[in-house]
């Protein structure tokens, strides 16, 4: 069977051959036509059906935020992040002194303790030794009494 012995009898007309192809062809191409006109209405519909949000609120906070870099000055922040990294970095040094001075610190009072210990056994040696001085002291006018004495005894008459 070969397309041109074919024949398609539609309401009383006789199509033959090659006009079934071209009748075909521009029946599919006008059905292709319908159905992508319909899908892109539905899609003009689905876009319209969006609702698109109020914006100006954005708007105004965009440009309150724009205000703000503007006020801060943005671009110099740069030079101030350098500043504060030779800031950190004298102050780091400042501290590792500062905790050199802390431990010397600690040093002295341990040496400040140590000598107070010393002053408080001194003290005690010295109220020993006061305390002693005085035995002694008694002891001398006892040795003396007794010579005076002895003397008397020795030499009645004088």
């Amino acid at each position: 069977m070969s397309l041109e012995s074919s024949e398609l009898t539609i309401g009383g007309q006789t199509f033959k051959g090659a006009w079934i192809a071209v009748v075909l062809a521009i029946g599919s191409t006008i059905g292709g036509g319908v159905w992508t006109a319909s899908s892109l209405y539905s899609r003009l519909e689905a876009v319209e059906a969006v609702q698109i949000p109020n914006i100006v609120p954005l708007e105004e906070e965009v440009l309150l935020i724009k205000q703000e870099l503007e006020a801060n000055d943005v671009s110099k922040l740069q030079g101030k992040l350098a500043e504060l990294g030779t800031n950190l970095v004298v102050i780091k040094d400042q501290q590792s002194g500062l905790l050199l001075i802390k431990q010397q610190v600690t040093d002295v009072e341990k040496s400040v303790t140590e000598m107070q210990t010393v002053v408080q056994k001194a003290e005690i040696v010295v109220k020993a030794v006061d305390s002693f001085e005085g035995d002694i002291k008694a002891l001398k006018r006892e040795i003396q009494d007794l010579w005076d004495g002895m003397d008397e005894l020795y030499n009645p008459l004088k």
